[in-house]
């Protein structure tokens, strides 16, 4: 196990344990709040960025198989490739955190140099959609598309494709932090995805963010009447300095 890994899958766990108990939200507010219309993953990504210095959006490529908006705790899981003569047992890491992570949880699952193999199809998705999961978001692909929108389980995935992970792929580890899309994510962490894309919001950072989109949203919504008035931007941009 690489020893970042076990560093921060450390780090996440206090972090998720630190977020329960402290600060003046719940993580049921937090969620509430981050689904909201009008906190959009375009806002929200504004907002992490603002909050931590860090870009929180993940890679463009990671798309949703419909259209529609989930927020919830990150489940992670981690796999690898390997070679098809190779006959060891492996933990089947994938399908524990799949069968373990709270109802409203999304899962997180990151194929490592795997980008072109899918990590869910249609059994899979019945799993989570049964056991009340938000949805998942996959480094890597997602198969049976027309399967799991007829049964309504979203599903972000930076390919699509037939090609299944059995012979292919073997679990590393589960409910550690990984880098899905280009960010690191941890167990814990909020995942918002939308039409736009996918979006993490650090657990420290939740309460701030959600301050700067309601400020955000105040500002845009005095802003309208303004630039439909005016039929100008920049004119609504030099009393709220929002853009």
């Amino acid at each position: 196990m690489n020893i970042a890994y076990i560093c921060n899958a450390v780090l996440g766990a206090a972090v998720f344990i630190s977020t329960n108990f402290a600060g003046a939200m719940t993580p049921e507010e937090i969620i509430s709040a981050l689904k909201r219309t009008e906190n959009s993953t375009g806002n929200i990504a504004d907002a992490v960025e603002e909050a931590t210095g860090a870009r929180g959006w993940m890679s463009s490529d990671m798309k949703p198989i419909y259209d529609t908006k989930i927020v919830g705790r990150a489940a992670t899981a981690l796999m690898r490739p390997v070679l098809r003569t190779d006959d060891r047992k492996y933990r089947n890491y994938l399908l524990e955190i799949l069968d373990e992570a709270p109802p409203g949880s999304v899962l997180v699952y990151v194929m490592e140099d795997g980008l072109e193999i899918a990590a869910m199809g249609n059994l899979m998705a019945t799993t989570a959609k049964v056991r009340g999961l938000s949805g998942a978001v996959i480094d890597g692909a997602v198969r049976d598309i027309a399967e799991l929108r007829r049964m309504g389980f979203p599903a972000w995935s930076r390919r699509v494709s037939p090609a299944t992970s059995v012979g292919r792929m073997v679990s590393v580890d589960k409910q550690i932090a990984v880098k899905c899309g280009g960010i690191l994510v941890r167990p814990g962490d909020y995942v918002v995805g939308d039409a736009d894309g996918v979006v993490v919001v650090p657990a420290e950072a939740a309460e701030k963010v959600v301050a700067l989109l309601k400020q955000y949203d105040d500002k845009e919504s005095k802003m309208i009447p303004i630039i439909e008035r005016e039929k100008s931007m920049l004119k609504a941009l030099e009393i709220y300095n929002r853009y």
